[in-house]
């Protein structure tokens, strides 16, 4: 396959997977003796490297790929992909509105009624809105069932796309949650611990360990410890620091197939000097080439994992054109996720992003961070700062300074500050707010309350360690735990609605 060109392999597995599709749709036995030539699909590369992990036959693998592989669709697309070859990804969820036995029904007649009369409801147990009218059955048969196994099949072939390699431990499956999708940087940390920093001529002792890290990472393995579908848009080196990377978003159940392998590149480094109250000073070391660029986000991969996601998670470490575009792309989107922009690192010229800041719903950042977006304003107070960039467009303004959050909306503006405090800052605190934050965004049907914002800002406690950054992210028993602990009943000015604009 590998001298066929992009479009003509697509042809090729979208075809076979159509006739797959027939009767009782696709099943490992059924490859072993079908008469369809299926050998293009069981040569995919992402099929063979899914076998040799999982110490299964390329048959086996198949179904397993292709599950996984049409999570990525967008929900109409991966609900007609799911019912057409009977992938059985609902039967994970076992909703009560849904009848998984006429969903994946033996005659795929029977599934294409049951997907046209029920269209809406599978819509809603997938927690997806519903953006275009019920298909009929001869427009599922003629034209809707071709375009998701097309959009499936590029999927599938896509070179871009890199597969874990055989070394590695297979990636544990994602939750069956909200998806959230994260872009940002995915480094090693050098972490330099000193009791004091050094000054002038005045060198310190200290101690140094190397781990992953970057704030897209960071939040990432955040909020996929909060039982969220999370999914990482980043880019590392083909060196064995970018192995590192990759193997901790298998250990924590991060979806790494958006992230970007360059090769012959070293993955970027950030020197991390931390004191004994958790404050800390950084250096970047930046290499272009290793970085996302406008063609990432043309992928049909990127494009429909943006395009179905729940939330989305955006930090300021790509170049600033990247972050325009990402959110000129979902505010075309008919229906897009909510947006939640982390505001570091500081932009050098920010001004380019006020023309797209009315897509951010929720814009978090520390008070300096928040007013480096104003380079050329002397703003009076952190509100006032709120205030002149919710005129610009931003829906709400979460301020994160200490362990505590102040947030500014339409409403009443809501102070959370009293929680407890042992370290001066920690450099996992900002990562599991935004986490946290997704997480609430993503379970609520209705406007956030001043009760979820407490919520959001009890996940930093548990990040006051001084060890991996990753072992200080809670799971939801650990905040419900410190919001009852130190909350029962307390918390913000005002229990009033926020609902981004």
């Amino acid at each position: 396959m590998p001298m066929i060109p992009q479009d003509a392999r697509t042809d090729v597995v979208r075809g076979i997977l159509a006739r797959l599709g027939k009767f009782s749709g696709l099943s490992a036995e059924r490859l072993r003796h079908t008469e369809i030539g299926a050998d293009p699909i069981l040569d995919l590369p992402i099929v063979g490297d899914h076998a040799r992990r999982s110490g299964i036959s390329r048959e086996e693998a198949v179904l397993p790929v292709l599950r996984e592989t049409a999570r990525q669709l967008p929900p109409s697309d991966r609900l007609i992909a799911d019912t057409t070859l009977a992938l059985g990804l609902l039967r994970e969820l076992s909703p009560d509105t849904v009848d998984v036995d006429q969903l994946y029904a033996a005659n795929l007649g029977a599934r294409r009624e049951y997907l046209a009369q029920s269209w809406d409801a599978l819509h809603a147990a997938i927690g997806a809105p519903t953006t275009t009218a019920a298909p009929t059955v001869k427009r599922l048969r003629t034209t809707a069932e071709r375009g998701a196994l097309t959009a499936l099949a590029g999927l599938l072939t896509d070179p871009v796309t890199t597969p874990a390699r055989p070394s590695e431990t297979p990636r544990p499956a994602l939750p069956t949650g909200r998806t959230v999708t994260v872009i940002g940087d995915a480094v090693i940390d050098h972490l330099y611990r000193v009791d004091t920093f050094p000054g002038r001529n005045a060198p310190v002792d200290g101690s140094f360990a190397g781990q992953p890290g970057g704030k897209g990472l960071n939040r990432a393995v955040a909020a996929a410890l909060l039982g969220l579908d999370v999914r990482l848009i980043a880019a590392v080196g083909d060196d064995e620091n970018g192995a590192k990377i990759l193997g901790l978003l298998d250990e924590f159940g991060v979806g790494r197939d958006l992230v970007k392998v360059v090769p012959a590149a070293a993955t970027l480094v950030t020197a991390v000097v931390m004191n004994h109250s958790g404050e800390v000073r950084l250096i970047a070391c930046r290499d272009a080439r290793v970085q996302l660029l406008d063609e990432d986000f043309d992928r049909p991969d990127v494009r429909a994992a943006l395009a179905g996601s729940d939330v989305v998670v955006l930090t300021f470490e790509q170049p600033a054109p990247i972050i325009e575009g990402v959110l000129a792309f979902l505010r075309d989107l008919p229906e897009r996720p909510q947006v939640i922009v982390c505001a570091a690192p500081s932009i050098a010229v920010p001004q380019g992003l006020y023309l797209y800041l009315d897509v951010v719903d929720y814009l978090v950042g520390s008070s300096v961070e928040l007013d480096a977006l104003l380079p050329e304003v002397d703003t009076d107070s952190p509100a006032d700062t709120a205030r002149r960039l919710r005129g610009l467009g931003v829906s709400v303004v979460c301020a994160v300074d200490n362990f505590g959050c102040t947030v500014y909306s339409d409403h009443d503006d809501i102070v959370i500050d009293h929680f407890p405090r042992v370290l001066k800052a920690a450099v996992g605190a900002a990562a599991a707010f935004a986490a946290a934050l997704a997480h609430r965004v993503a379970r609520s049907e209705d406007s956030l309350t001043a009760a979820d914002f407490r919520w959001a800002t009890a996940a930093m406690i548990p990040t006051q360690k001084l060890g991996a950054v990753s072992a200080g992210f809670p799971d939801v028993a650990e905040v419900d735990r410190i919001v009852q602990l130190y909350a029962p009943g307390a918390g913000g000015t005002r229990n009033t609605g926020v609902t981004p604009g």
